[in-house]
């Protein structure tokens, strides 16, 4: 079993920065792409971006390209580190972990409990 545990959330105004964590423990297998999904209230969960395995291969969202960036460690932590915030941005961001790459919240079957990001002045 995998665990996922996000950190980093909370109460920005527009135009700050956050970043969000995101610690695998557990029996985590490798190798393993990351993502990270949002889900505002009133609204679908949507995908925000995508980390492959090695690092390499990154993907996003239209809606946040060229402010998020996405990245991980060797130590199964990754990261979203989210600039230019907008209160369009406010959501419970997850990230959740699987052995195939996806923009599909369908084919991740490891998810965190999610951390809130308010965007608001």
């Amino acid at each position: 079993q995998v665990q996922l545990v996000e950190s980093g959330g909370g109460l920005v105004q527009p135009g700050g920065s956050l970043r969000l964590s995101c610690a695998a423990s557990g029996s985590i297998f490798t190798p393993y792409s990351m993502a990270w999904f949002r889900q505002a209230p009133g609204k679908e969960r949507e995908f925000v971006a995508i980390i492959g395995a090695s690092g390499g291969y990154r993907y996003y969202a239209d809606s946040i390209k060229g402010r998020f960036t996405i990245s991980k460690d060797n130590a199964n932590t990754g990261y979203l580190q989210m600039n230019d915030l907008k209160p369009e941005d406010t959501a419970i961001y997850y990230c959740a972990a699987s052995d195939r790459v996806s923009s599909s919240g369908r084919d991740y079957p490891y998810w965190g409990q999610g951390t809130q990001v308010t965007v608001s002045s």
